[in-house]
């Protein structure tokens, strides 16, 4: 028989962006017996490869409502998580340029964000062309500029996210890999209570000496988590965002999260020249984007999601293949063929835990008080703040706070019932992704 050695109100798996945020925004709503569990280091997963990129053009409108939040936070990111350098937020505004068969569906949703006070606008090819002198925009028909949109630091703003939960009384376990979830059902022994015998949200008892159960189905109730070295930690609430990983344990409770690693390649490129401080530029015509490195290089990511490449997110090249390089030089030389000695200074990979609809799942799940939020599909970086708060209100109130984001728009429920999230405006070259 095994005793409890720890107990939580909320254990959230996974020391990732959205963990981190989630771990914050349970502080802001009263709830600080909170400890987050990292199998390696915080950061280390996808958050550590992200591209940092943000930007608030969405099909999805709570996704763009969700974006906006995050601008908001990054502008101000020294003041509202106390970190005195911020988060690496870089403002150099945010281009989104299509061709002539996606002109109506950008300037649809340039109006909807528009509409819910996001800062964006269509740009006539004048003004990008004095943006980004360097590009070649004749095959563009439309253009979108959000002047507040930029890059950033996912990595920083993760730990920026958890510094300001300590200080709420967050703990955080790094080299802590959870091996599964434990519920109602087989006795663990030890009698510790979860914080003090009350359940954040349901005021119901997480106590140690509640039956724990291996997972037979779904149904029953989360009461902890059993790590890979048999240690337990009883909890009154469960979170998982440990991004594709999550997965795994779900299915270990008889939940099932279509979740898939999807490999993505980056490629780091010396201009030749200076390009100066250019917006970043989301080109759905070449199906690439691109923003510029503090070092004067630029990344160059892909936006072509017609053939994944599905992969172990614990065993993958982690940089970018002889023939993606040859096909990603060929489209950046097409938009940039101005530039002088382009050279390829550095490539990486990394993944997106992906879901059919490439939208996230945030959502209670079967299990009562066994929550997820996974399956950011990429989106994860800009988003993450307004994640953590939606978190925050699942797990305490049930619903989401907020009337533009709507917590049934992420509801796992929804690819049983066959009705994904999509955009209402979606690009015939890029597709739901955006």
């Amino acid at each position: 028989m095994m005793t409890v050695q720890a107990s939580a109100d909320v254990v959230i798996v996974g020391g990732g962006i959205e963990g981190a945020a989630i771990a914050w925004a349970l502080t802001r709503k009263g709830v600080c017996n909170v400890l987050v569990l990292e199998r390696a280091t915080i950061g280390s997963g996808g958050t550590g490869r992200s591209s940092g990129i943000i930007r608030c053009h969405y099909g999805v409108p709570s996704l763009a409502v969700m974006a906006w939040h995050g601008v908001q936070l990054f502008t101000h990111a020294a003041e509202i998580l106390g970190v005195a350098d911020g988060v690496g937020f870089e403002q150099v505004g945010y281009i989104v340029g299509v061709g002539p068969g996606d002109a109506a569906a950008l300037a649809a949703n340039v109006e909807a964000a528009a509409a819910v006070g996001i800062d964006t606008r269509l740009a006539d090819p004048a003004e990008v062309a004095e943006l980004w002198p360097a590009a070649d925009l004749a095959d563009f028909a439309a253009f979108a500029y959000e002047p507040r949109g930029g890059y950033g630091d996912a990595y920083r703003t993760c730990h920026a996210y958890l510094a300001a939960a300590r200080q709420g009384g967050v703990r955080v376990r790094q080299g802590a890999p959870v091996a599964r979830i434990l519920t109602s059902g087989e006795r663990a022994g030890g009698g510790e209570r979860a914080g003090g015998g009350e359940r954040a949200g349901g005021g119901e008892r997480a106590d140690g000496g509640e039956r724990f159960d291996r997972g037979a189905g779904p149904g029953g109730r989360a009461i902890g988590v059993e790590l890979a070295d048999g240690s337990r930690i009883a909890a009154g609430t469960v979170v998982l965002a440990a991004g594709v990983w999550s997965a795994a344990l779900a299915a270990g409770v008889g939940v099932d999260l279509p979740l898939r690693a999807q490999r993505e390649q980056i490629l780091l490129v010396a201009p030749g020249a200076p390009v100066g401080n250019v917006p970043v530029l989301s080109d759905l015509v070449g199906l690439q984007y691109v923003r510029p490195e503090r070092s004067g290089d630029l990344l160059v990511g892909n936006s072509d999601h017609s053939r994944p490449q599905w992969v172990d997110p614990d065993a993958y090249p982690g940089a970018a293949d002889p023939q993606y390089v040859e096909r990603a030089v060929g489209r950046f030389a097409h938009r940039f063929p101005g530039l002088p000695e382009v050279a390829l200074s550095s490539s990486y990979a990394g993944c997106y835990d992906v879901t059919p609809d490439y939208n996230p799942i945030i959502s209670a799940t079967p299990v009562d008080r066994l929550f997820v939020a996974a399956g950011f599909s990429g989106h994860g970086f800009t988003i993450s703040v307004a994640v953590g708060e939606l978190v925050a209100d699942l797990v305490v109130d049930g619903d989401s706070s907020h009337p533009l984001i709507p917590a049934a728009d992420f509801r796992l429920s929804r690819f049983a019932e066959n009705a994904p999230l999509v955009s209402p405006h979606p690009y015939a070259a890029a597709g739901q992704m955006r």
